[in-house]
């Protein structure tokens, strides 16, 4: 089944970690924008009827409840099987969570990041662990209690004993979804900038190092597992049956459109994507990329592998792909079972460079 997703790329502040196109803006480009995403959306001649909704960003709780109501009827088929708003801790009311039931949205993801107050501090959050405790226990009372948690390995500052607080306090708020993400070090976030140049700016200097982020990341697995809440995805964990039903789209190749700046769309075939540059998007919402079309083959290996349940090749493939998937099974990287093909445990945190092994092989 098809998806949407809706981009507001919007925030309060720029987090030092963060590489998405998102930020802040003044209130003139904030409502032309709105206006801009209303009417892409209006104008859509829909080919099929969404059974899953993701508002990401920057910080789509930020979003009036008059505009989100107005965005969530330009979709059809609302109360869809799963309609998930990105939120920022600290941005949750009681008024705000009754209107995004209201409007259709009945799963939250809250980018928490980490639970300890240094480290939040010096990404530029303002948000602790209380805020956080509080949010959730409002989304409930509300009846939003499908709720996932976002942390991030490799903060600066932290340090083994502050992230087995963080996972204590997954323990304690017992959420049924958690993702779990790598700070990635590339010149498109402040931080991985600093890093690079190796200054001193962002806590730069108190990142800690690869081994010890495999090992944090490893014990998140470890954890978590004993916990309930199984991989399904190499970031992603759920207790069974509370897997994102949007994000597994992505991984087995299943069309969504995406709206707003820099949204990607795929249509099983062919992918486009708009305009990452805000005044352009403003000026022109209708306007998309060339659309660009895809090696199926290559894009399962590619996505597919992703998932902890990992891909069936085709004849055709498993000959293709003959050599990579030799080389990665002999590494012990890569498993057979039957007609699966999986990554192994100790694949994951190398998992970028076994799937550029699959492209124009």
């Amino acid at each position: 089944m098809p998806g949407v997703y809706i981009s507001y790329p919007f925030c309060r502040q720029k987090c030092t970690f963060c590489n998405f196109g998102s930020g802040v803006a003044g209130p003139d480009a904030v409502f032309r924008y709105e206006r801009a995403l209303l009417a892409e959306l209006r104008a859509q001649n829909w080919p099929w009827i969404p059974n899953t909704v993701y508002f990401g960003g920057g910080t789509p709780s930020l979003i009036s409840s008059d505009l989100l109501d107005k965005l969530t009827e330009a979709i059809p088929g609302r109360r869809w099987a799963e309609a998930t708003l990105e939120c920022a801790p600290g941005t949750v009311t009681p008024e705000r969570a009754a209107d995004w039931l209201a409007s259709g949205i009945n799963r939250i993801s809250l980018g928490v990041q980490s639970f300890i107050t240094g480290e939040l501090r010096q990404t530029g959050r303002t948000h602790t662990a209380e805020t956080v405790e509080s949010d959730v226990a409002m989304l409930r009372q509300a009846g939003l209690t499908n709720i996932n948690i976002d942390l991030i390995v490799g903060l600066s500052g932290q340090t083994a004993a502050s992230w087995e607080q963080s996972l204590d306090w997954i323990a304690r708020l017992d959420p049924p979804h958690v993702s779990v993400y790598i700070f990635e070090v590339d010149e498109d976030s402040h931080l991985g900038n600093e890093i690079l140049l190796e200054g001193v700016r962002y806590g730069a200097r108190r990142v800690p190092s690869d081994d010890l982020v495999a090992q944090f990341y490893e014990r998140a697995v470890d954890r978590l597992a004993q916990l309930g809440w199984n991989r399904y995805e190499i970031s992603n964990f759920a207790r069974p049956g509370d897997e994102s039903r949007h994000n597994l789209k992505y991984w087995r190749l299943e069309p969504y459109l995406g709206f707003g700046l820099d949204a990607h769309s795929f249509d099983g075939g062919e992918r486009w994507a708009n305009t990452d540059s805000l005044e352009a998007y403003i000026t022109q919402p209708l306007s998309h990329a060339d659309r660009t079309a895809t090696d199926p083959s290559e894009e399962r290996f590619f996505v597919g592998l992703r998932l902890a349940e990992g891909i069936t090749p085709a004849p055709g493939e498993w000959q293709r792909f003959s050599q990579p998937i030799a080389r990665w099974v002999e590494a012990g990287m890569l498993e057979k079972d039957g007609p699966q093909l999986r990554l192994t445990p100790a694949a994951v945190l190398l998992s970028n460079e076994i799937f550029q092994d699959f492209l124009h092989a």
